[in-house]
């Protein structure tokens, strides 16, 4: 109950003070097979139908502990420059505590360059749907705030991105959520604040090279920076094999944050399924949530009639 009561103050107490708070998108480190989830302009770009679910549990067992949840849908769109796409994101803290879903329908447009050269425009539309329980966060701490539940309350938004790649390199830049939304509308006498929490613009660039190092191994080095007002800016370097176009393996650093280990598996042409593990290097991760954090990735591909072959990409 220490531990519980230790992670929910910590947790919440960005969102029940007074003032404004940014409040940053779910985190990944399987980012690199998560892409469509941050830039709609990767929406069709792996050329067939490609089915995605992510699950991360974060502070492994903790009660009470972050989850997300995952799924994305994209595809190319036959004789045309268009792709779409669909994407769903759950974060759930607390035990239902405090849930956001995210839902958006994304569309890009692809411009070829050279056979292998290619510029994706993206946009996607769709909004955000959360509920804050506060009488479950007293049951945790009895000096939160008093203030009216929220119950699936819906804010739409909209997000833009742009995403370059050939068959060794890709480069994207986006903002999923461009509106900025105020939450959580106060009601006290003195005016003095009107919401406790705010949704700010997360900026993302992603970028990687795929190195052939022989006949059937690939080294692929790769970054992703996320920026957002009013939160430390988040850099993330991996470095991941690829055997026989059929086991991946490596490592990945969050900048002050955590190391990960990655380990994928294509079972089958269509059929691939991935696993990553987090280890806190914060002083507060070691001490307090020892037991990391890990994600289990899987994604599904179905070829188009009018294709050969599924994209050997390594991204």
């Amino acid at each position: 109950m220490v531990r519980m009561r230790f992670l929910i103050t910590l947790m919440f107490i960005g969102i029940v003070s007074l003032g404004m708070n940014a409040q940053q998108d779910a985190q990944y480190t399987q980012y690199m097979y998560n892409t469509l989830s941050v830039n709609p302009a990767y929406a069709g770009s792996r050329g067939q139908l490609s089915f995605a679910g992510l699950y991360r549990s974060q502070w492994v067992g903790l009660d009470g502990a972050p989850e997300t949840f995952t799924l994305n849908l994209h595809s190319p769109i036959r004789n045309s420059r268009l792709g779409y796409g669909v994407s769903v994101v759950n974060d759930n803290i607390g035990d239902g505590v405090v849930q956001q879903t995210y839902l958006d329908a994304a569309i890009s447009y692809t411009l070829e360059f050279a056979r292998d050269a290619k510029l994706s425009f993206g946009l996607k539309a769709g909004g955000n749907m959360i509920s804050l329980d506060f009488n479950g966060l007293r049951n945790f701490d009895q000096e939160v705030v008093n203030q009216n539940n929220i119950d699936n309350k819906f804010t739409p938004n909209f997000g833009l991105g742009i995403y370059y790649h050939t068959d060794t390199f890709y480069a994207g830049l986006s903002a999923p959520n461009i509106l900025e939304t105020e939450y959580f509308d106060n009601d006290n006498s003195d005016n003095s604040v009107n919401f406790l929490s705010a949704q700010r613009i997360n900026f993302y660039f992603i970028t990687g090279y795929v190195f052939d190092l022989g006949p059937d191994l690939k080294f692929k080095p790769a970054l992703l920076t996320k920026a957002v007002g009013g939160a430390p800016l988040q850099v993330d370097l991996s470095a991941s094999f690829l055997f026989a176009d059929r086991f991946s393996f490596g490592a990945a650093y969050r900048w002050d944050a955590a190391v990960s280990g990655l380990v994928g598996f294509q079972l089958t042409e269509q059929l691939m399924v991935g696993l990553a593990y987090d280890r806190e290097t914060t002083e507060l991760g070691g001490t307090q949530f020892n037991d990391g954090s890990f994600e289990i990735f899987l994604r599904l591909e179905l070829l188009k009639s009018f294709q050969r072959t599924v994209s050997p990409r390594f991204f």
